[in-house]
């Protein structure tokens, strides 16, 4: 079954999906828009490694370093150094995605 953005869209088709309902699709798109507070309400209830990356992503956006540090550890990640928070955002977009194509193949096969 199509959806609706599917059917107006040839090209959504061609696209790896992206579960629209899964918390932390949409704590990304916040990141994105800079609703980093809404962001917030969504990871602090994800103690998965991507989760606690976006976690550390609101807190670096929100100045509070010594919590991003926290958040970056959770995920077994590095805090980066820098005005980094847009790279930070894309780079989990794309681990998301990836998941997400990953989740897909690994149905299929």
């Amino acid at each position: 079954m199509r959806t609706t953005q599917t059917a107006r869209n040839p090209v959504a088709r061609t696209r790896t999906p992206v579960p629209t309902d899964d918390a932390i699709v949409k704590a990304v798109r916040h990141l994105e828009a800079g609703e980093w507070e809404a962001a917030h309400l969504l990871v602090q209830k994800d103690a998965s490694e991507q989760g606690c990356w976006a976690h550390g992503i609101v807190h670096l956006i929100e100045g509070d370093l010594d919590n991003a540090k926290y958040w970056y550890r959770r995920a077994h990640r590095l805090l980066p150094h820098g005005n980094t928070a847009a790279a930070e955002i894309a780079a989990l977009k794309a681990a998301v995605r990836e998941g997400a194509s990953g989740r897909a193949r690994r149905s299929r096969g």
